[in-house]
């Protein structure tokens, strides 16, 4: 049996377009959905990222600003710039770019974007509207794979799903959605003992650990959905994921490739939180 593959780059141009006609309708009513991108460094991975959303943005209508600041920049001059995107009412959310330079503390930062334009979802009170089940914006890269297993109609109640890594950005974050659709959930990490007898119960498996090769075919029990959360790079400097593919592929039922996968829900979910940031403050001011 060979697993069939979920494309991500398919997916999230079938979402992206959804998110192009969402506002071209808030354009209407004379509302552009913004995105605030803020740059700490010369990180290279960063400048990649940075300007893929950006891009994204632009590509699907959204108004984006993108503030390059040198790694010299003080916190409290961090602070007060995000202090004052909170209050710019043609930003709808506010993205700081990961990791920061040592001297800035990120949890401080991230605490000090107003929850309403936490697109990213980071902030403690969007982890807590996650934990009670209440509105609030999900984290992109899980909330990437929850629109994956959507979209092959997978259902989720009473199945096992294995999440492989704790990380408040995914590991944790999924987990918590995945029970939300009812799902019993186990979470592996690297004090897990015994890693392949938990997988080898699992109908679900996300590998989000950012270890190449962490789940291999002898550890997947046959049809089961594996979501490659990794992003690692081989001997030869190819991209990959968290999971031995070429072996997986062979015993899942469903799996995600690297690149090709997650990797672009990530940035569609981004857009799609912030879109919804500018659709909740048209609701508020036309209900008055």
């Amino acid at each position: 049996m060979t697993a069939q593959r979920i494309d991500g780059i398919a997916l999230s141009q079938k979402l992206r377009a959804d998110v192009t006609l969402r506002t071209t309708a808030l354009k209407a009513k004379g509302i552009t959905p913004g995105l605030a991108v803020i740059l700490v460094g010369e990180n290279p991975a960063s400048q990649v990222y940075v300007r893929n959303k950006v891009k994204a943005c632009e590509d699907s209508g959204l108004h984006s600003i993108l503030e390059k600041h040198p790694a010299s920049l003080t916190e409290a001059a961090l602070l007060n710039r995000i202090d004052a995107l909170n209050h710019d009412t043609g930003i709808h959310g506010i993205l700081v770019q990961l990791p920061l330079p040592a001297h800035i503390d990120a949890h401080k930062v991230i605490e000090a974007i107003s929850p309403a334009k936490d697109v990213d979802g980071f902030h403690i009170a969007s982890a807590g509207a996650l934990m009670t089940s209440m509105p609030g914006f999900w984290p992109c890269t899980p909330y990437g794979c929850m629109k994956m297993l959507e979209s092959i109609g997978y259902e989720l109640k009473g199945k096992h799903a294995v999440v492989i890594g704790r990380s408040n950005i995914v590991g944790k974050p999924m987990a918590l959605m995945l029970l939300q659709k009812n799902a019993t959930v186990t979470i592996c990490h690297s004090a897990t003992q015994d890693l392949k007898a938990i997988t080898l119960q699992a109908d679900v498996i996300v590998a989000a650990v950012g270890k190449r090769n962490i789940l291999t075919a002898d550890m997947v029990k046959p049809g089961a959905v594996v979501l490659d959360v990794g992003m690692n790079r081989n001997e030869e400097g190819k991209l990959c994921g968290d999971v031995d593919f070429a072996g997986v592929e062979q015993v899942a039922g469903y799996i995600t490739p690297v690149p090709g996968g997650v990797g672009p829900m990530t940035i569609t979910m981004l857009l799609v939180n912030t879109l919804e940031a500018a659709e909740r403050i048209q609701a508020i001011d036309f209900s008055v």
